[in-house]
């Protein structure tokens, strides 16, 4: 056995720093069981930049089980296709409707396996914490919102249909977070 000599620095057998990620993929959810809503957008060094957005949209004339699974499955394709960094769910408003609720809350269930499956951080959301984030008040209503949310993501129309315009500002909410 000999010596070499080698051009490369000599390495202290400790693991390098890791660098760290500057840039984060994240994706909004606004849950629903006829239509939920999704949108992508990358936040990097105070950015915000557009990546995608849609509509998984079910028939209303399918038994709800089946809807359910529709929703699950489709919006793991759209997390495998992306591979958000992390994610941004709004909650539930109970406002009137009991019964719409408890879909909505059902369609929001599977959404979550879904997100929990792919291992992703999630930052659940009021309604009020997005306005704020995106408008700058609580009291904003929904043109507002997705005017605001189409001028920050430099689209130059507002993203449709609205509950995808509404994912979007979860994920820009989420993205004014500190990291999850």
């Amino acid at each position: 056995m000999g010596l070499r000599r080698s051009n490369s620095p000599v390495k202290s057998g400790l693991p390098e720093k890791a660098e760290q990620k500057t840039s984060r993929l994240i994706i909004g959810v606004d849950p629903g069981l006829a239509s939920t809503g999704w949108g992508v957008i990358d936040f990097s060094k105070g950015r915000l930049r557009y990546v995608a957005h849609g509509c998984i949209e079910t028939d209303a004339e399918e038994e709800r089980g089946r809807r359910l699974v529709f929703i699950y499955q489709a919006f793991l394709k759209i997390l495998k296709f992306h591979k958000p960094d992390e994610a941004a769910i709004e909650n539930l408003y109970f406002g009137r409707n009991i019964s719409s609720a408890m879909t909505v809350a059902e369609a929001r269930g599977v959404l979550l396996m879904a997100l929990y499956a792919e291992g992703l951080p999630v930052a659940e959301l009021t309604p009020n914490a997005i306005k704020k984030a995106v408008v700058g008040v609580t009291r904003a209503d929904k043109n507002q919102i997705q005017e605001m949310v189409r001028f920050l993501l430099g689209l130059p129309e507002i993203p449709k249909p609205d509950h995808a315009a509404d994912a979007l500002g979860a994920a820009i909410c989420a993205a004014h977070l500190a990291k999850l």
